[in-house]
């Protein structure tokens, strides 16, 4: 029950922040930065798997140790996994696009790293209280 518990406060908490961060960045952040790159519409399939497994991944690398070590390790353990797979996405694209936008670059991993900190420990504070 831990983990289902988990899981569903971290999807929770990730995807109104992610909702509401998209909401506002899309039109007003990415495409002023990114223009033609963007897609003309969102693709709900492949944005549904990658929530599906980076949900996983914020229970299994920040939740799971944030119910041994507390909030803090989770909050940590989440910071550190969101930086890395917001880097990993950027910094890619930064190497082999023509054009990518640093100012996006950097913009993207503090929000994986803000964002999934909270994700992460909102879901160890719902898993310890709840589950």
């Amino acid at each position: 029950m831990t983990w289902i518990v988990a899981f569903i406060a971290a999807a929770l908490a990730f995807g109104l922040l992610d909702a509401m961060w998209l909401g506002w960045a899309g039109e007003n952040f990415y495409r002023p930065r990114l223009g033609d790159m963007l897609a003309d519409s969102f693709r709900m399939g492949p944005a549904l798997v990658f929530y599906a497994a980076y949900i996983a991944a914020i229970v299994w690398f920040a939740v799971r140790p944030g119910l041994a070590g507390g909030l803090g390790a989770a909050a940590l353990n989440g910071a550190l996994l969101g930086a890395i797979c917001y880097a990993t996405y950027d910094l890619t694209n930064q190497a082999t696009l023509k054009q990518w936008s640093t100012t996006v670059t950097i913009t993207d991993i503090c929000w994986g790293a803000f964002a999934t900190a909270v994700a992460a420990t909102v879901a160890t504070f719902a898993a310890s209280k709840l589950a």
